[in-house]
């Protein structure tokens, strides 16, 4: 069995914690669904946030979809201009026996502008 990463980026549509939960919950769970990830498989799971969103660790998402042992970390996303607002991104390390190609990564909502190449 191998380590692979799963990268996924969603937005949310205003900086509040109920918006910030609930678009990180979206896509967690979608990455696991199109991956048929469990929460026993997860290694870890890094998530960045774009500056202007403050009003939630997006890591609490997943706290609250019962990983409470796999370790998650929160950090902030380098600035870069012109790049894309109200951005969270994440990228979840599971055990699995799938090849990188099989690897299905999720972009929803304004994100999905990140990679136009992924359906």
């Amino acid at each position: 069995m191998k380590v692979r990463g799963i990268r996924g980026a969603t937005t949310v549509d205003s900086n509040s914690k109920e918006e910030v939960i609930n678009a990180t919950k979206e896509l967690i769970k979608e990455m696991m669904d199109k991956n048929g990830v469990t929460i026993d498989d997860i290694c870890f799971i890094l998530f960045s946030a774009t500056e202007d969103i403050d009003a939630a660790f997006p890591a609490q998402a997943a706290r609250e979809l019962g990983m409470h042992f796999v370790p998650l970390l929160d950090f902030s996303h380098m600035k870069v201009k012109g790049a894309l607002k109200s951005c969270i991104r994440a990228l979840m390390a599971f055990n699995t026996d799938k090849s990188q190609e099989e690897i299905r990564h999720v972009y929803l909502r304004e994100a999905k502008a990140l990679r136009p190449d992924i359906k």
